[in-house]
């Protein structure tokens, strides 16, 4: 009589019900760390401008055209990928203190006041002539 081997194989579902269900960027949508994936996808890549910062404008009368900012967005996105983490971006006549790794804009000051402070905490530097 021959001798047979039988070799067991894993079992394996035939059908794919077992997955999650995807939306419709093929992103699972029921799971937690996905779904903060997705947003942060779809969230628009301007800065932001923290409260403290925003007074400083104001009060400062602190005005930068669209292309300016547009400008500084592009260096800081530069600046993230070379691994800076807090900035100083001196545009004009304006410097700005900027948290690279959270797109913050932490204060905002003219030139004058710039001069006569010393920086601290920062890895990084941007000098803009617009």
């Amino acid at each position: 009589m021959e001798k047979r081997y039988i070799h067991a194989l894993p079992i394996q579902p035939t059908t794919r019900n077992y997955l999650p269900k995807k939306s419709s960027k093929g992103i699972q949508t029921d799971n937690p760390f996905a779904n903060h994936l997705k947003a942060a996808l779809d969230k628009p890549t301007s800065l932001t401008i923290s409260k403290h910062a925003r007074e400083r404008i104001e009060n400062r009368a602190i005005s930068l055209s669209a292309n300016d900012w547009l400008l500084i967005e592009e260096k800081i996105a530069q600046a993230k990928e070379m691994g800076i983490n807090e900035s100083l971006v001196m545009v004009k006549d304006v410097a700005f203190i900027i948290s690279v790794t959270n797109e913050t804009v932490i204060t905002a000051m003219n030139r004058e006041e710039a001069a006569s402070q010393i920086f601290t905490n920062i890895d990084g530097a941007i000098l803009l002539e617009t």
